[in-house]
Parts: structure tokens; sequence; C-alpha cells
């Protein structure tokens, strides 16, 4: 069975480059252009890991990954951050948050698939 990943970004580019990364690995994506788009999916399904990006409008990462973190079924889920962000303060707010990686943009896909296998096993 093949694990369901969903991706937050603003970036539609970068969200099909993730995409494209991933399902030719084997994995299911859903997308979402924000953090309020990408809470509306978390809806009962069985969503294994985020992907998701610091900056958005509507609702950031940060804020994204507290209210994940507080539905039962997504409490445990992995979450990586995948930003421009690079500074540590926003590392530490990521963390805090209940983020599980960090990942700084421009990425490579060899590296995003050995982070996605490490997190979401």
């Amino acid at each position: 069975m093949s694990k369901t990943i969903l991706v937050v970004d603003d970036s539609a580019s970068l969200r099909q480059v993730v995409n494209m990364t991933l399902t030719a690995s084997g994995y299911q994506v859903i997308e979402a252009g924000d953090g309020q788009a990408a809470l509306a999916l978390l809806d009962g399904r069985q969503v294994h890991m985020t992907i998701c990006d610091v900056n958005m409008p509507n609702m950031n990462g940060i804020e994204f990954v507290k209210a994940a973190k507080t539905l039962p079924n997504y409490k445990f889920m992995p979450i990586l951050m995948l930003t421009t962000e690079s500074q540590e303060e926003k590392k530490e707010q990521g963390k805090a948050a209940g983020a599980k990686a960090w990942m700084v943009k421009p990425f490579a896909p060899t590296q995003l698939l050995n982070a996605v296998s490490k997190l979401c096993p």
C-alpha cells in the first residue's frame, strides 16, 4: 500500500516538483496552497506525512503544524518543513510546534526522498 503525503506550499511550481518527485517513488500526493486549505484536507483520511512551507498566506506553516497537532488522527503524523527559512529561531519555532524535520530550499530530489523515507518508513 502506498503512503499518502500532504504537500503544503503557496508555490504551485514547487508543489509540482515535490509531487513529481514523490509520485515517481510510489507515494500518493495531495496538495494544498496554504495552511487553511491543508487543515481542511485533514478530514479523517489517512495522511502518513506532511511536507510544509513556512511562509504562506492565510495560515503559515508554523500555525498549520500547531493546528494539525491538535487533531487526534494527526497528532503523531510526521511533518517536514521545506522552506527558504534557515534561521535557528524559525527552526526552533517549528520544532516547538511539532515539526519533525527541517529542509531548506532549494533541495535535491534525493535529499527529499531520503528525509521522507526516514520520517515515513
